[in-house]
């Protein structure tokens, strides 16, 4: 199972989950990590997009692409905060948590990075 993450911002508009997923298949990717994107549970060519919680604008938010031949291993995605959220894929042997977390980047404030820890 090949795994990533994006930060994607900028693709909140209207498409854009056909435009990620265009992107995530030029890399064969099967699970896909993302943050601050707030999009309801879509399906976007290859993938299944499983939304998580943000804000109004479309700040913090952290989702799953998911491609749709590994969707039948997920068991369930919860989402912890507006930071942070989590899917569980059944395995052959046991189950894996893959774990998406939201952190504020240098340029923040230092009281949002304070208030992340």
């Amino acid at each position: 199972m090949r795994f990533g993450t994006w930060n994607v911002r900028s693709l909140y508009g209207s498409g854009s989950p056909t435009t990620e997923a265009r992107e995530l298949a030029r890399y064969k990717l099967d699970l896909v990590g993302v943050q601050e994107v707030t999009w309801d549970k879509v399906r976007a060519g290859d993938y299944i997009f499983f939304c998580g919680k943000g804000n109004e604008n479309y700040q913090l938010g952290t989702e799953f692409f998911v491609h749709h031949r590994r969707v039948s291993a997920v068991q369930r995605v919860e989402t912890v905060s507006d930071l942070m959220s989590y899917i569980v894929l059944r395995g052959q042997w046991s189950n894996t948590f893959v774990l998406n977390v939201h952190a504020p980047s240098e340029e923040k404030s230092d009281d949002s990075k304070d208030i992340f820890l």
